[in-house]
């Protein structure tokens, strides 16, 4: 698998109903999570199913991009619900694979799944629209800092 992915926005909560904050860097904690966030504190939507994969999640910017040309909803990067949004990395396809943002290594879990959750903070129906396309979860196997200007790569 050769490509290479950067980073088009950053993005962490420390609850789970308030909004995602644009972030120039995010502090990666290996085994735990994104320093501050809400599933590294155990605030978030699912934290009461922990799940060592969900450290931190990612999602492409082509599917935003999709989903105003296919279905003129507008959503901004921040909307998603995920910390890290790409461009030119297959998520869908590094689910069980390791890869590595700026400094820190990923290994991708699973396949993120849209809940209704995202539908009732945004009010816009984006849950049919994002089946298959809702992003990836990772857990952290190297923390540091990640950045805007990082790329991603595999490993």
């Amino acid at each position: 698998m050769s490509w290479t992915g950067t980073i088009v926005g950053l993005h962490t909560t420390p609850r789970s109903f308030l909004p995602m904050r644009d972030m120039a860097e995010l502090e990666l904690v290996a085994g735990v999570g994104i320093a501050g966030d809400r599933y590294a504190t155990e605030s978030g939507f699912y934290s009461d199913r922990p799940e060592e994969g969900r450290q931190i999640t990612l999602f492409e910017v082509e599917t935003l991009e999709a989903l105003k040309r296919d279905y003129d909803i507008d959503l901004a990067p921040s909307d998603h619900r995920r910390n890290v949004t790409t461009r030119g990395v297959p998520l869908n396809h590094l689910v069980g694979h390791r890869f590595w943002i700026g400094p820190c290594l990923l290994e991708a879990t699973r396949l993120s799944t849209p809940c209704r959750h995202i539908e009732q903070i945004t009010g816009k129906e984006v849950f049919e629209p994002f089946l298959h396309r809702s992003g990836l979860h990772a857990r952290i196997l190297k923390g540091g800092a990640i950045t805007t200007a990082d790329n991603l790569r595999p490993e």
